[in-house]
């Protein structure tokens, strides 16, 4: 798969309109491509020749498990000491450009459609190799151990190399790119792709307790996020907090698809942040 939309910043006219679509509300967030300007960028310590758009974070009473970030990144630029956040797991995904990515003392080069999953306690950096700028999703989750698991193993692939899985019943009009095994339960995220082909549909209400971020790497569609029918397209990001009900339907006329983060293969926390119990 190609064509994996990336923002490139830049302001709107003075003769722009203002009204857009963005909206914050106490079920979800909607962060259009419009929002994607320069002035809302920002920069990173022991970062070279890069900017972001931080476009989720943990707050108290919305979404709590993640921070999400797109990133770009010039060419020779990079970092050798990304984050500085002990116990944090990384997933990068790149749209555009070229980046050489070192895990452990192991190199990868990732273009568009790379995928790398960077586990806690991990030495990794990042060089953008290209002659364009490296544009690419950076997710980040504290990891939560489990009794009897270690953490996951770092692993690097490619969208390209990756098929799809089929929903049940839905002669493969939508589909999820799974990159980590769903069946590994040492992992407490996933961050996959899922398309929906023209027609497409989730046709229920989706309602759970884990959190998710979806950005539209293609295409179009309708989104349902609590009570609202909202219009989507590539660019766009969806910020959903437990136990909003979602649903969809892809009209086309070409695939839909979006980056989806979630938590997932963990007990629901009783004492702490986020819980009613004091912390031990």
């Amino acid at each position: 798969m190609t064509g994996y939309y990336a923002p490139k910043g830049g302001l709107p006219p003075q003769t722009s309109l203002m009204t857009g679509r963005a909206v914050f509300t106490e079920a979800y967030c909607f962060i259009p491509k419009g929002c994607f300007s320069d002035i809302v960028t920002s920069a990173l310590p022991g970062w070279e020749k890069a900017r972001l758009w931080l476009i989720a974070r943990p707050m108290s009473g919305f979404s709590e498990t993640f921070s999400q970030y797109v990133m770009e990144v010039e060419p020779g630029g990079g970092s050798d000491a990304p984050d500085a956040e002990t116990g944090a797991e990384h997933v990068i995904f790149v749209t555009d450009g070229l980046i050489t990515l070192t895990i452990d003392g192991q190199g990868y080069e990732l273009d568009a459609g790379g995928y790398a999953y960077i586990p806690p306690g991990s030495r990794w950096t990042v060089l953008a190799e290209g002659k364009t700028p490296a544009r690419f999703h950076w997710v980040r989750k504290l990891y939560e151990p489990a009794p009897g698991l270690g953490a996951p193993t770092a692993f690097v692939t490619n969208d390209r190399d990756v098929k799809p899985s089929p929903m049940p019943d839905t002669n493969g009009v939508w589909a999820t790119t799974r990159f980590a095994d769903p069946a590994d339960l040492r992992h407490d995220m996933h961050v996959n792709i899922v398309t929906f082909q023209p027609g497409g549909v989730i046709p229920f209400e989706e309602t759970h307790v884990m959190e998710h971020g979806l950005y539209v790497l293609q295409g179009k569609a309708v989104y349902k996020l609590n009570q609202d029918w909202v219009e989507v397209e590539a660019g766009d990001f969806m910020w959903l907090r437990a136990y909003c009900p979602q649903a969809c339907y892809a009209a086309g006329p070409g695939p839909f698809r979006y980056l989806l983060y979630k938590d997932v293969n963990r007990h629901a926390r009783l004492r702490g942040p986020g819980a009613f119990g004091p912390a031990r």
